[in-house]
């Protein structure tokens, strides 16, 4: 790179570029969500966590959730899971506005309340698009992509040796 003296270098500042900076109208770029309901007034998600799925239905309603014909408190005993599936509707500030109904598939209960969370969240944006901001700022909106680790062979276990001998 060729060292400049302070007036080329003002010169060089003051000349006109060659080609205009575009400037590009943001709005036109970002589609506008729709709003995703059925004739019952209700919105669908499907949430999913390991090996678990949830298919989630979300409507106006006093905040009673209701999972597998169960009471969540009742379904999910531990308040840690309970806890998770509270986060999006105190994100969102929506805290006893919507009624859900969901059923669960698979996994073990920590798996199935971090698919319920899922599908509570993308419900929600579906529901009302304007909730989408807050609820993926918290990354309530992406799918946790963890799954366990297979057994490989030779091998207890899937990264688990077995112990060495000397002798």
């Amino acid at each position: 790179m060729k060292n400049l003296n302070l007036d080329e270098l003002k010169t060089a500042l003051q000349q006109p570029q060659d080609e205009p900076s575009k400037v590009v109208d943001v709005t036109q770029d970002v589609p506008l969500r729709e709003r995703k309901v059925d004739s019952l007034g209700r919105a669908y998600a499907t949430g999913k966590r390991k090996s678990s799925i949830a298919r989630v239905w979300v409507k106006s309603g006093t905040g009673k959730i209701v999972v597998n014909n169960k009471l969540y408190s009742d379904y999910f005993a531990r308040s840690v899971l309970q806890m998770m599936i509270d986060q999006p509707f105190k994100v969102s500030g929506t805290l006893s506005q919507f009624d859900v109904m969901c059923t669960v598939k698979g996994g073990g209960l920590s798996g199935q309340a971090g698919a319920v969370r899922h599908g509570i969240s993308a419900a929600l944006c579906n529901f009302d698009p304007f909730l989408r901001p807050s609820l993926k700022q918290h990354h309530f909106l992406t799918r946790d992509s963890r799954e366990v680790e297979r057994k490989k062979p030779g091998r207890p276990k899937a990264r688990r040796r077995f112990q060495f001998s000397k002798r």
